[in-house]
C-alpha cells in the first residue's frame, strides 16, 4: 500500500456523522440561516449564485455553529480560555453563558472594537494583550497553562470544524446539485467542515477556499500540504487573517479542498458595496470573501451554479462610513 492509498483509508479526523448530530445540538438561533439564489448579482457576475446568509444571529457570524457544538459536547465544567479576533469569541461568550461556564478571551490590541464590546456583553472576561493575534494567543496559552483551564483553539479542534460543517449540510438542500461552493478561509474550520460533509454526499462539487493576498498562510499551507507561517498579515479581514496555521486544520483540508484563491484587499471593499448595494447585506471584509473571489475569476465560474457563504458581518460605525458609503 503506497502512503496515499494508507492515508485515504485512515479515517478523517472530522466525522460526517458528528457533523449530522451537531445540527441537532446546536442552539436552532445559529441553524437555517438563509440560503438564496442573489439574482441581482447573476447578471454582473456571469454565473448563478446561491448565497448563505451566517450574520442573522445574536453574533453576525457563523462561529456560533462551532462553539455550540463544542462547548455542547465538553466533559465537565473547565474554565475556557481562547484567543480570537473577534468573531469566535463572540461565540464562545454566547455557547459560554448558556451553559454557565466561566471564559476568558484574548485578543489584541488592535481587535475590532465591536467585537469586544460585544464579547464583554456576552458575559466573557477579555484580555486585550499584543499587537496582532499571534501575540494574543500566547498570553491566552500562558494564562491557560498558569490556571489550569482549558484551551480553546478554533481550527485545531475537530467539534469546532464539526458544528461549522453544518452549513455544508444545510446547503446540500438546495434542490440541485453546485458546480462549486466558495468559502472564506482563515483558520480552516469552516472550509474543513463545509468540504468533509459536501464531498461526502456531493463528490463533484469543487470545494475552494478563498484568502486574503496580504494572509496566505492557509494558502501556501494547502499547497505545501503542511503548516507554513507567515511574518506578518497585511489586510483589512481581520476575521481571517491568520499568521500561523495550525498543522491539523492544514491536514483537515488535503483531500477535500480543491482550490485556495487569494483576494485583494481592494476586492473586499468592492464586494461588501456590491452585497450592500444588491442584496441589503452588511458584511465584514472577511465575510465578502467569496463574492470578491467571484468578480475576480469570473471567466472560471462563467454560467455555473456557484454557492458563497457570506460569514460574518461585524463592523464598526468608522469602518460602515469608510467601506460602504457609496
Amino acid at each position: 500500500m503506497t502512503a496515499k492509498e494508507a492515508q485515504a483509508s485512515e479515517p478523517h479526523r472530522l466525522s460526517v456523522d458528528r457533523i449530522q448530530q451537531a445540527a441537532a445540538i446546536i442552539d436552532p438561533v445559529f441553524l437555517n440561516s438563509p440560503q438564496f439564489r442573489a439574482e441581482p448579482l447573476e447578471q454582473q457576475l456571469g454565473c448563478h449564485i446561491v448565497v448563505k446568509v451566517e450574520t442573522l444571529n445574536p453574533i453576525r457570524s457563523f462561529k456560533g455553529r462551532g462553539a455550540e457544538y463544542f462547548t455542547a459536547t465538553l466533559n465537565g465544567r473547565p474554565h475556557l480560555v481562547c484567543a480570537t479576533a473577534g468573531n469566535f469569541g463572540q461565540g464562545m461568550a454566547f455557547a459560554a453563558r448558556k451553559r454557565g461556564l466561566r471564559l476568558t478571551v484574548f485578543a489584541s490590541l488592535a481587535a475590532n472594537p465591536l467585537k469586544v464590546e460585544r464579547m464583554r456583553a456576552l458575559g466573557a472576561e477579555v484580555r486585550l494583550v499584543g499587537e496582532n493575534f499571534k501575540a494574543a494567543h500566547s498570553a491566552a496559552k500562558a494564562f491557560a497553562a498558569e490556571m489550569g483551564a482549558q484551551m480553546v483553539e478554533d481550527g485545531r479542534i475537530p467539534a469546532i470544524a464539526e458544528g461549522a460543517g453544518t452549513i455544508g449540510l444545510e446547503l446540500l438542500r438546495w434542490r440541485e446539485p453546485f458546480d462549486a461552493v466558495l468559502v472564506p478561509v482563515g483558520d480552516g474550520a469552516l472550509l474543513g467542515g463545509v468540504a468533509r460533509w459536501v464531498k461526502a454526499h456531493q463528490p463533484t462539487t469543487l470545494i475552494i477556499g478563498v484568502c486574503p493576498s496580504g494572509a496566505p498562510a492557509m494558502e501556501r499551507s494547502w499547497r505545501a500540504r503542511q503548516a507554513q507561517e507567515l511574518e506578518q498579515t497585511q489586510t483589512i479581514a481581520d476575521g481571517i487573517a491568520v499568521q500561523s496555521p495550525y498543522p491539523e486544520a492544514v491536514a483537515h483540508l488535503v483531500g477535500l479542498a480543491d482550490d485556495i484563491l487569494l483576494v485583494e484587499d481592494h476586492a473586499l471593499i468592492a464586494a461588501m458595496q456590491q452585497a450592500h448595494r444588491e442584496l441589503g447585506v452588511v458584511l465584514e471584509p472577511s465575510g465578502a470573501a467569496g463574492l470578491a473571489a467571484l468578480n475576480i475569476f469570473q471567466d472560471r465560474f462563467k454560467g455555473k451554479l456557484i454557492a458563497t457563504i457570506l460569514t460574518g458581518g461585524n463592523v464598526t460605525p468608522e469602518q460602515m462610513r469608510e467601506w460602504l458609503s457609496m
